[in-house]
């Protein structure tokens, strides 16, 4: 590919709204271009890269048995209501009405079509198991975009769905499923990618695993021990605290003129924060009332709290709402309050630390001495006591005992334990051996594809520009060629492209004609592995420089041992690869 006809041009200055690594090199590396905000075309080099990672997802999907599908990207809204999602799913999901006012979406995810395909083709147990996977487009109306192609509404993902007659057969899949995710980031070059414990969210199910790819520009917070044997997503990481073993006190209520946080009160009272208990109301999606009482140093993990409730959606409660369930803004506690009107939900960090602070549900008062199991021990058997507590880094491990270390992740994968949750309600069924009918057992796995190419940058790049993975590089080789006009630099880069090129290497060829700071920058922002300079200085030595892009190292290569060299180098590196 010559530099002189490729679309995409290279840009010099960062762009405004560009903060991350990736998103600045995507968008001055000419391989993305913005339509409108979280959708993107993709411009020549960035489909050569995603063209190759689908590549390698296709092969590792055909390696554990996966059949190829294409299901489209609109599809009938009934579909979603038969498996109760259509109402329950919010915002994201783009509903319309087609020109016969039938109520249509744009599919974000596709359970419910693989199931409907499911349903019609597979009836008997001697069909299963089967898996199915796509590489489609999806659309998710995300309110707030960012990061270039991390966070995205327009997005390419590959969606695989397995049906098992059981438990058992489904496990195994799984862990098959989930050595072939490693596989594949490990064939794309991400330096660092760990596979966690994950919230299943929307999409349902037992079990789920993320696959974080680490990085600081990650939106996800992970908790690792450090000898990495828990690892888990804040939204379900768990520690284990320590409590003070001393007498209860008596309960006292005491005044607290104006002091209505946590960090007033322990300061007022001259109690450390973890002293304290912190009262969080909420209202539910259903319009129901929930209060929350955790220690006062530690924050209500709202994921955590929402599955227990069942709900999915939880919204703080106003002041007039708290106060007509008989409790008052900024000196709440469960005491005095009616388990009738308002559920209370106490994290065992309040429960088991003795003599807290907690509201004295009168404004400028608190108790101290609250124990829980003492003060609240009329209407215990209405109390739930759930973990609800979101971790910290240094939090003690609930498995090595050691102090968990806080990483920021992207999340380029996931897999799912789905169950029966899609196929008992839109009844995709199965005969056993004895023509009796069986709900089928369902797993689910993603990638990002979009996502992936992002990640591969934020983990290898530098000050210049991303250092591509032979993998998935766009081009083999880079070319360029300084000082065209000069003695014959046109006409032996032009006959080293085409010597290259066909000996099977995929080479882009500058032949431009810029001045050398501006081709080598262009060079380091489209991030090709190998690159050689043809210029009159090295051809006055019969020779052209050789270097990998992200090291120092240059060194020559005799001009009629260019293509030998270049193809010995591409197989060691794929060999390190």
């Amino acid at each position: 590919m010559r530099m002189s006809q490729l679309v995409g041009r290279q840009i010099k200055e960062t762009p405004r709204d560009a903060q991350t690594p990736s998103h600045i090199f995507l968008l001055r590396g000419g391989y993305v271009r913005p339509v409108s905000a979280g959708i993107y075309s993709l411009l020549p080099l960035a489909r050569r890269i995603v063209r190759k990672i689908e590549e390698i997802i296709r092969q590792e999907m055909n390696a554990i048995d996966g059949q190829e599908i294409l299901m489209p990207v609109v599809l009938p809204a009934e579909l979603w209501e038969e498996s109760g999602r259509y109402d329950s799913v919010g915002q994201e999901l783009l509903r319309f009405e087609d020109r016969n006012e039938k109520k249509m979406l744009l599919g974000m995810t596709h359970e419910e079509a693989v199931v409907h395909l499911c349903r019609t083709e597979v009836n008997s147990y001697k069909r299963l198991p089967v898996m199915l996977y796509q590489i489609q487009t999806k659309y998710r109306d995300e309110a707030r975009p960012r990061a270039g192609l991390i966070r995205v509404r327009e997005f390419t993902m590959k969606d695989g769905y397995s049906f098992h007659t059981s438990q058992t057969d489904l496990d195994a899949y799984y862990e098959r499923a989930h050595a072939a995710y490693e596989r594949i980031f490990a064939r794309l070059g991400m330096g660092s990618v760990v596979s966690i414990l994950s919230d299943t969210g929307m999409m349902g199910g037992s079990v789920s695993h993320e696959f974080m790819a680490i990085s600081d520009s990650g939106e996800d917070i992970i908790f690792m021990s450090p000898d990495g044997s828990y690892r888990a997503n804040r939204d379900i990481a768990t520690a284990v605290y320590s409590y003070p073993d001393e007498p209860a006190e008596t309960l006292e209520k005491v005044p607290t003129p104006g002091k209505e946080t946590i960090d007033d009160v322990a300061q007022f009272l001259g109690r450390p924060t973890d002293r304290t208990g912190k009262a969080v109301f909420y209202r539910t999606a259903e319009n129901s009332l929930v209060f929350a009482l955790i220690r006062g140093d530690i924050e209500v993990n709202e994921t955590k709290l929402k599955n227990f409730l069942g709900t999915p959606e939880l919204r703080m409660a106003d002041d007039a709402t708290i106060r007509a369930a008989g409790a008052v803004p900024g000196y709440a506690s469960p005491m005095a309050l009616d388990p009738e009107k308002v559920r209370i939900v106490v994290d065992p960090t309040a429960a088991k630390t003795p003599n807290l602070i907690v509201g004295a549900n009168e404004a400028g008062y608190h108790y101290t001495g609250f124990n829980f199991d003492r003060d609240l021990a009329s209407v215990r058997e209405s109390v739930d006591v759930v973990d609800i507590a979101t971790v910290r880094a240094g939090d003690t491990c609930p498995i090595t005992g050691e102090l968990l270390e806080m990483k920021r992740g992207i999340e380029v994968g996931n897999i799912f334990q789905l169950g029966t949750k899609y196929t008992e309600s839109m009844n995709c069924r199965y005969l056993d051996e004895n023509g009796v009918a069986h709900p089928m057992i369902m797993g689910c796995y993603g990638i990002g594809v979009g996502r992936a190419v992002a990640a591969v940058i934020e983990q290898s790049h530098d000050e210049y520009g991303p250092i591509w993975p032979i993998s998935i590089a766009p081009f083999d080789l880079h070319v360029t060629a300084l000082n065209l006009k000069k003695d014959d630099v046109a006409e032996k880069a032009e006959a080293l492209y085409q010597s290259l090129t066909d000996a099977g290497i995929d080479v882009l060829y500058d032949d431009r004609d810029e001045k050398a700071g501006s081709a080598f920058a262009d060079a380091d922002l489209i991030g090709v592995p190998l690159r050689i300079v043809v210029s009159p200085k090295t051809l006055a030595d019969g020779v052209v420089e050789f270097k990998r892009r992200g090291r120092s190292e240059r060194e020559t290569v005799a001009l009629d041992e260019v293509v030998a060299f270049v193809v010995d180098r591409l197989a060691k590196l794929r060999e390190e690869g």
